[in-house]
């Protein structure tokens, strides 16, 4: 089992290391870690259990982001942005919001 999780990450290492890529795709390769968070981000905070997309005042989750993504984005704390968003979620659920 673990080498099937260490062969992809090693294979890319050992083809690409000591060449220059195209600096079309080094750009392009930038964007991929923000896509896959917004890939993982967007379903839950917009889609129900049901289903439904949930553009209503009741979802908690997505006041909570955003609100906590103007810290993310100008304060570029990973640790700041956690701290506003977890704690709007458990400040909601305190005061019986959302869910």
């Amino acid at each position: 089992m673990a080498v099937a999780t260490y062969l992809p990450r090693l294979l890319p290492i050992l083809f690409l290391s000591g060449r220059n890529l195209h600096p079309l795709l080094i750009a392009w390769l930038r964007l991929v870690p923000p896509a896959v968070l917004a890939a993982m981000l967007v379903p839950s905070l917009l889609v129900r259990q049901e289903g439904q997309v949930a553009f209503s005042f009741e979802n908690l989750y997505l006041w909570a982001a955003l609100v906590a993504f103007p810290v993310a984005w100008f304060g570029r704390s990973l640790f700041a942005t956690v701290l506003v968003g977890m704690g709007l979620v458990a400040l909601g659920r305190h005061l019986g919001w959302g869910g």
